[in-house]
């Protein structure tokens, strides 16, 4: 009995170990029509290369982003037209943050480090749906692209991907 012991140990660290792979978001439930701190979880770089820059892409119906700067990196945002206008702030909005970029620091395989911003998930969006959050993680050498959307009538990571976009399920607000 006492053999099988560490051998459960080691399948179950196997099987949780493809999923923390990947750029992740913390907190991966939000309900519509709140305010939304996105934490994006780098837990290496790419094949042992270090990351030294993370560009993540804004879904439609994500505004007022504020990105977290943070020391030894520089924070970038590109804004663009929305595909419709929002009520925020008692004001309409038509255009805000597409993308944000953070770059010119480290995370070394044998590192961990996280990348914020502040958000609003405006009513129009659907409960019981998962919005992506596309990320390009670059590297001194090479570049990982967390791009993979699945498609319709699909669930999530289950969908077999390598390269899954990290995904927030949209849940109704209380």
């Amino acid at each position: 009995m006492s053999k099988i012991a560490p051998v459960v140990i080691t399948l179950a660290a196997l099987a949780v170990s493809p999923a923390s792979a990947h750029v992740a978001l913390e907190k991966r439930q939000a309900p519509v029509g709140s305010y939304y701190k996105a934490v994006f979880a780098v837990p290496h770089g790419c094949a042992g290369s270090p990351t030294v820059k993370l560009r993540v892409q804004i879904p439609e119906g994500v505004i007022g982003i504020k990105p977290m700067p943070k020391p030894g990196w520089t924070v970038e945002t590109v804004k663009g037209k929305y595909a419709t206008e929002y009520e925020h702030h008692g004001s309409k909005v038509s255009e805000g943050v597409k993308e944000v970029v953070w770059s010119g620091g480290k995370v070394v395989d044998d590192n961990y480090d996280e990348f914020v911003f502040s958000s609003f998930l405006t009513p129009g969006l659907k409960p019981d749906t998962t919005l992506y959050f596309p990320v390009v993680q670059e590297c001194e050498q090479g570049v990982s692209r967390w791009i993979d959307i699945p498609s319709e009538g699909q669930s999530g990571h289950g969908s077999g991907s390598k390269t899954p976009a990290p995904g927030l399920k949209l849940i109704a607000k209380p």
